[in-house]
Parts: structure tokens; sequence; C-alpha cells
């Protein structure tokens, strides 16, 4: 659910990163701010805000615009071939702006997040919107509004084409406060329907108004986030936007029936596979809770120590480091069973995230997957294309072959943008 799980398909280039560093610093010093030199790591330290912040804000109202990119057409094409994407659909630079809001955490209370805001250099004035939703990441820094690199491809891609482009953090990733609640679908639609809120007042601050038209995109968690927050736009969820079409990549829709069964019989490859399902127990323990001790599921020394891992300070590397080979290793064996045959407080935490394909969309939508992705295996989109189905809605599962997790992103991607320059000119 990541584009950073496996360092064998990492897409991160010290190159690309230090490009992008290096234009950044021309833009923020034009704007009085210089920040402080690249590393190969993004910077660990993150903003702290007030404990009022965001306490009496309406949900979705902007606290604060921050220029954190600039790049030029070149510029983004070489950010992007490097990156091992085609960018034949690069017609623009790109400005970014990281953006500060009022949103709700998962108990209804108010907090604060942060997201990336990308405008096209050049093209209309007034801009269809693209909602961007990103994979699986574990280290606060790495999301799209703080990191250089692999959060910043989506983005970077759909905004050179010509449109603007809301790309949540999500809660407690980015600069915003606490842990992230990982997989929590509800909190996760909040946060990124907010964000596109907040980027319809900055846009406008930015004298690049937003036309109200929304394109849903996603890879990984962000297909199934994607699939979640078009439900709720063409439910009505806000007035001011339209869901125009929907291409979320690679999803988890299906946890109970397709993605924990594979981690069982070989199609979700063993380093994933614990990173996700550890990832997901700790975040839904804190939420609703699945053992009253962590050695009721862990096995000692991880017990104590698997929790820590998620506290958004920690890289993937690390804390793939620190855990076993297998979920065998890292279980009891009661809960390795239990997670075979999930019942009570486990299949609803299941339960409350599958489903996200469970309606009748009235706009164009298009899944896509790979045959060779062993980190959320192609049973998913065939799931959630059933679910459509069984509603009336027949829709293309475009199988991008024998490639893997990330390869499926940065070879759909480019499709993506593609199709959705076609739906645009028919309108």
């Amino acid at each position: 659910m990541d584009m950073n799980m496996n360092a064998s398909n990492s897409p991160r280039k010290h190159g690309v990163r230090r490009l992008l560093a290096a234009a950044t610093a021309v833009v923020l010093a034009a704007l009085g701010t210089v920040p402080a030199a690249a590393a190969s790591r993004p910077a660990s330290g993150h903003d702290t805000p007030s404990a009022t912040a965001g306490r009496h804000e309406a949900r979705g109202t902007l606290l604060a615009v921050t220029p954190v990119a600039h790049l030029g057409r070149a510029g983004v094409t070489a950010f992007l071939t490097e990156a091992g994407m085609n960018a034949d659909t690069v017609r623009h630079g790109i400005r970014a702006y990281r953006l500060t809001y009022a949103t709700i955490t998962p108990q209804g209370r108010p907090t604060t997040a942060t997201g990336l805001l990308v405008l096209p250099e050049g093209g209309a004035r007034r801009l269809d919107l693209v909602s961007d939703t990103h994979g699986t990441m574990a280290h606060r820094d790495y999301a799209p509004s703080v990191g250089e690199d692999f959060g910043r491809y989506s983005p970077f891609l759909h905004a050179s084409a010509g449109r603007a482009v809301a790309a949540p953090d999500y809660l407690g990733l980015g600069k915003g406060p606490g842990r992230h609640p990982y997989m929590d679908t509800a909190s996760a639609v909040s946060a990124s329907l907010d964000m596109l809120r907040a980027s319809r007042t900055a846009a406008l601050r930015l004298d690049r108004p937003l036309t109200g038209d929304v394109y849903a995109s996603g890879f990984s968690q962000g297909g199934q986030v994607a699939m979640a927050l078009g439900k709720a736009l063409q439910g009505g969820a806000d007035r001011h936007f339209r869901l125009r079409a929907l291409a979320p990549v690679s999803g988890p829709y299906d946890i109970e029936h397709a993605e924990s069964p594979a981690l069982f019989d070989g199609r979700v490859n063993d380093t994933s596979g614990i990173f996700y399902m550890t990832y997901f127990l700790t975040a839904q323990n804190r939420l609703h809770p699945l053992w009253k001790d962590p050695s009721e599921a862990f096995r000692e020394p991880y017990a104590g120590l698997v929790d820590g891992l998620f506290d958004g300070d920690h890289y993937e590397e690390d804390i793939i480091g620190a855990l076993p080979a297998n979920l065998k290793e890292l279980l009891t064996d009661d809960y390795y069973r239990r997670l075979q045959h999930p019942t009570g407080a486990l299949l609803a935490a299941f339960r409350a995230q599958d489903g996200t394909c469970a309606w009748k969309p009235a706009i164009p939508v298009r899944l896509y997957t790979s045959a060779g992705d062993t980190d959320v295996p192609i049973a998913n989109t065939r799931s959630c294309a059933a679910d459509l189905a069984n509603r009336g809605v027949r829709v293309p599962v475009v199988d991008q072959g024998d490639v893997s997790h990330n390869e499926t992103y940065l070879t759909s991607g480019p499709q993506i943008v593609r199709w959705f320059d076609g739906l645009a000119a028919r309108r």
C-alpha cells in the first residue's frame, strides 16, 4: 500500500531530491526564506501547532499557506523521468504550497492537518482540481507537503498537465499533530475533503480559482481513500465540488476477503505483509481496542516495541529492521490463527475499512492494478469491480501485468492523466 516499501522497487532518487531541493531553495529565497540544505533523508523536525489551533474554525478553514517548491517545465520533466515515469504529459511548470487547515480527529474533535496544493504555471486561469491521495507512509516527513521525492511524483504529474492538485498528508503526517490513524477510512476521507475546501480558498487567494470539478485518484492506501472520497462527493458532501471521474490505483479495497488472506498464501511478500499488518493492528488498537495487553497479539520482545515504532518519527527501513522476518514470528500462535479467521473487534476493524466500492458511481470510473503486485494483490481490485457490477456499474480494470506495486503506479499515472484530459475535452 506504499510507494516506498521494497528497496529494490523504490523510486527514491537522491539526484532528484537534490534537484527539487535546489529549485525549492530558489523560490523560497525569492520570498525571503531559505531552507536548510537537503539531507539524505527529510528533516526530522515538524511543526507543533498550538493547542488551540483549529479549535474554533470550521472544517476546511485555511490556516496557513507556505510555498515549498517551484519547478519549470524542464525541471518537472527531469523529476518525473528520473523517477521512472513517462513525462510526455508535462505541459507546464509547477508551484507547490503546503496548506495548513482545520479538520477533525477520528473522534470528531477539532484538529489541524496539512497537505500539498500544486498549481500549474500557465494554462487556464480557472482550474479543475485533482484529488490525489497517497499510499502508506510511516514517517511524517515523507508526506507530500514535506517530503521532496516520492510523495510528490503524482501531484507534480497531474499539475504539470494543467490541473490544480490537492494532495492531503492525512492526519498525523506532514506537519499535523498526533499520530496517523492508519487505514481509518472515515478520518482519511474527512481530512481529504477538508483539504479540498482549504485548496479552494488557497487557489482563490493565489488568483487561480477552481472550477469546482474534481477528478479523484490515489494509490495504494490512497486508492481506497479515493473510492471512499468519491462516494462522499457524489453523495453531496460539499456543494462546491462536482465529481467528474475516479481512477484509483491498487487500493486495498477488501481487507477481509482479499488482502488479509493473501498474507498467508504467498500473494503478499513477507516484508510488506509484516509492515502493513503491524501498522494496521497498532493503529486500529488505538481507535477501538483489539487487546488488553499487546502480549496477547505479539511475541516478546516485540510486544513492548511495536506501538512505538509507528509514532511517525521512525523510517520504514528502521521499522522493518526491528521486526522479525514474517508474521508467524511476530504474532502469538493464538493471534496468528485469529488473523486468518477474524472475529469480534478484529473483524469489525476490517469491515470498517471495507465496502468503499459498495456504491453506484454516476461518473466514469477506471480501476488500475497489476497481476504482479505482491503488496496489494489484484484480488482487491477484482473485488471492487465486482461490488460495482453488483450495483449495475461495470468498470474497466486496467491490469498493468507482471510489474511490482510501485511500478503499477509509475505506469498507471500518465495513463490516468491522459484519460482525465480526454474526459475534460469532451465536457
